[in-house]
């Protein structure tokens, strides 16, 4: 059994003032006060998101002020809207271009599960269909303290989370999320012989 390494101790007129944590809390604390968004609204809730980067809630109060346009330098996709089967593949793609570590929150019911347009024949029920999503921000729109509540959340989630555990620290290439085709459904064309083996058991041409 490994024994961890002892801190040093801090002299008492230092200790209101100082605080010491070992590298991998120090990294997590880092992580959650330089967390940049990617600046995408998609609906309504994006107004929602606006708003709470304006100065009445002001969530730059945590270091997330810089809303990147570009997705190379953002590392938390806020997906604030409905999103449509002509939508999805561009979001996958944006999401790809993210480097790691990144985050997924997704940001009112449409943005969950579809909303009230779930059985619209062209939107997709929720963008966990496609991205893993980390922390899910319900209501029609949710208002800008909900969405502050979500990032706390997440903020949470990063202060846990061992780094050798995250996926941009494990061996092998990660080749991102397959980008959804469009067609009456979205469809992962890299899964095109199985589709084809499952009509074929099915006796039906493909």
């Amino acid at each position: 059994m490994t024994k961890k390494p002892r801190l040093p101790e801090i002299p008492p007129e230092l200790q209101s003032n100082v605080r010491l944590m070992p590298w991998d809390h120090l990294y997590n604390w880092s992580r959650q006060r330089s967390t940049w968004p990617l600046f995408a609204g998609l609906a309504c809730c994006a107004f929602e998101m606006i708003a709470g980067a304006a100065s009445r809630f002001d969530f730059g109060r945590f270091g997330m002020e810089l809303m990147r346009a570009s997705p190379r330098q953002a590392d938390l996709m806020i997906v604030s809207g409905t999103i449509t089967k002509k939508m999805a593949p561009q979001i996958v793609r944006l999401y790809n271009q993210m480097p790691e570590p990144k985050y997924v929150l997704a940001m009112g019911a449409c943005a969950i599960s579809g909303g009230p347009f779930k059985e619209g024949y062209s939107v997709v029920s929720g963008v966990d269909k496609f991205l893993p999503v980390d922390v899910y921000v319900p209501g029609c729109p949710p208002r800008p303290e909900a969405l502050i509540h979500g990032f706390l959340c997440l903020f949470a989630k990063m202060k846990q989370e061992p780094i050798k555990s995250l996926r941009w620290y494990q061996k092998g290439e990660d080749t991102g999320v397959p980008v959804p085709a469009l067609g009456p459904d979205l469809v992962n064309w890299q899964l095109a012989d199985e589709i084809a083996a499952a009509y074929a058991g099915n006796g039906k041409e493909g």
